[in-house]
């Protein structure tokens, strides 16, 4: 099965590169790998927001955008910008291969 790498850089610049399979989500890659600053509270059932992440922005038309569930729960969520998303909601293809998601200071 193809893995799909994605670079988690942390608020301090610290990267982590991981591999997740497709289907998976972005969460629960993070999750598998113990990425720092991603504490999905809610284990992916998009009712906490303690996953969030800054897609880059050389990404954002490689993601699907977000449904107006997610966007309503980020509404609530502190820090964020055009370009936050909840990483329970991101599932992986391969046309993410390389995604860059930068995570905020803190998630609460």
């Amino acid at each position: 099965m193809t893995m799909i790498k994605i670079h988690f850089i942390e608020h301090n610049g610290t990267e982590h590169v991981v591999e997740g399979h497709p289907g998976q989500s972005v969460m629960q890659v993070a999750l598998d790998h113990q990425v720092p600053g991603i504490l999905a509270d809610c284990s992916g059932c998009l009712t906490c927001g303690t996953c969030h992440g800054y897609v880059d922005d050389a990404w954002m038309g490689r993601v699907p955008p977000a449904k107006s569930d997610e966007r309503e729960l980020q509404e609530g969520l502190l820090s964020t910008t055009p370009n936050s998303r909840v990483t329970c909601q991101i599932s992986l293809t391969a046309a993410l291969d390389g995604l860059v998601v930068r995570l905020p200071a803190s998630q609460i």
